[in-house]
């Protein structure tokens, strides 16, 4: 009995020590990318692993800008598209959570209800899934930048390392790949364009918009105009 008890205490502390490490480890990085520029995501080197199982040729665009060179009417694109109330919450917006599950109640069309600050948890530390660990582990990390970056920073981080096509991540590649211009040159109907294709980037695409994306630009431009324009990511606290 004496040697049971000795072994489960072990077994504790050697649980007690890797969860320990566990989240020094996820606390380290996300002070490390507060001021360090991210050279890939989590997402980045998914692709890159599903490319090399499938054989498929793939070429990876991504070149790290600082916010002040990237069009603010991309960010304010990104904030009316996905999270007006970005500036306001602490990492999930409820609001719009319970009018998800209501809308997904009745009906066959699913509506997502992630933040800004979830999606740059997912791209940047996780995979994409659709498991439960994964939704946890997105929550937990999505806590901690909210905790540990600015407002700014978060969305600098998501608009450089946002998929944005098949092997396009970021807005400086983005931009270039799709209007030959760096992102900071970007126009409002190019930001808007951009940020129409974010729900699947890998099936719509600004080069060759649909209808439907032409409708959610339009959609997004008047959205920008409603929340102020270029000033929604100018007031964003440092």
């Amino acid at each position: 009995m004496a040697k049971q008890r000795s072994w489960i205490r072990r077994i504790l502390v050697v649980m007690v020590w890797a969860i320990g490490g566990f989240l020094a480890l996820n606390i380290l990085l996300v002070l490390t990318f507060r001021f360090v520029p991210v050279p890939a995501s989590g997402l980045m080197v998914q692709r890159r692993i599903e490319a090399w199982s499938s054989g498929k040729p793939y070429v990876s665009r991504h070149r790290w800008v600082p916010l002040e060179d990237i069009s603010p009417s991309l960010g304010a694109a990104v904030i009316a598209a996905e999270d007006q109330n970005f500036a306001e919450h602490f990492g999930f917006d409820w609001q719009a959570i319970e009018k998800a599950v209501q809308h997904n109640e009745k009906s066959r069309r699913k509506r997502g209800a992630s933040t800004v600050s979830q999606q740059t948890a997912k791209n940047l530390f996780l995979w994409n899934s659709r498991s439960w660990t994964r939704k946890g582990l997105e929550a937990w990390f999505t806590l901690l930048i909210e905790a540990g970056w600015s407002k700014k920073r978060i969305l600098e981080i998501y608009l450089n390392i946002v998929e944005f096509g098949d092997g396009i991540y970021g807005a400086e590649a983005a931009a270039r790949t799709y209007f030959g211009k760096p992102a900071k040159r970007l126009s409002p109907s190019e930001a808007a364009l951009l940020a129409a294709v974010l729900p699947n980037p890998r099936k719509f695409h600004a080069n060759a918009p649909s209808e439907y994306i032409r409708g959610r630009q339009a959609w997004i431009l008047n959205q920008m105009r409603h929340l102020g324009g270029e000033q929604v990511v100018k007031d964003l606290e440092s």
